[in-house]
């Protein structure tokens, strides 16, 4: 993952939790495979630690700035699963 930058007392999001939001959103169809392979494959990491991501970014005020409407929607099946 690429270091955050700090900016007004907040973290930008990266590169790589900008297309965990991006592959999140829909975009994973668009790869060949199961979606685990294509996380494998442009993350490098497990699909575990995917989600584990994921659900940190669902609590940060710069994902939901940058991505309203998919936060909410995955704030919402969050609760629902709890």
């Amino acid at each position: 993952m690429s270091a955050p930058t700090p900016t007004l007392g907040h973290m930008d999001l990266t590169d790589t939790e900008r297309g965990i939001l991006d592959l999140e959103a829909g975009g994973w169809w668009r790869y060949p495979g199961a979606k685990e392979a294509v996380i494998r494959e442009r993350f490098g990491i497990s699909s575990t630690r995917y989600h584990q991501v994921l659900n940190a970014l669902l609590d940060r005020p710069e994902a939901a700035a940058e991505y309203p409407v998919l936060v909410g929607r995955l704030r919402r099946v969050r609760e629902g699963r709890r």
